[in-house]
C-alpha cells in the first residue's frame, strides 16, 4: 500500500511567517485601551504559507 505523501508547507517569503500584525494607531479610546487595527499580508491572504506554483498531480485509472 502506498505511503501518503507529506507536503511541507514554505514560509511566504514576504511576511516570513507573520501574515497578521497588530498596528497601533495612536491614542487610547474612551475605556483607555489603545487602538489598533490589524493588517494581513497581502501575498500570503493571512495564511503565512505560500501557495505552490505546480499543479497537483493526477492519476488517471481506468
Amino acid at each position: 500500500m502506498a505511503q501518503p505523501t507529506l507536503t511541507v508547507a514554505q514560509v511566504c517569503p514576504d511576511c516570513d511567517g507573520f501574515p497578521a500584525v497588530k498596528i497601533t494607531l495612536g491614542g487610547r479610546d474612551s475605556t483607555g485601551a489603545l487602538r489598533m487595527i490589524t493588517a494581513h499580508c497581502f501575498a500570503c491572504h493571512g495564511t503565512g504559507n505560500r501557495r505552490s506554483l505546480r499543479r497537483p498531480h493526477r492519476t488517471v485509472t481506468a
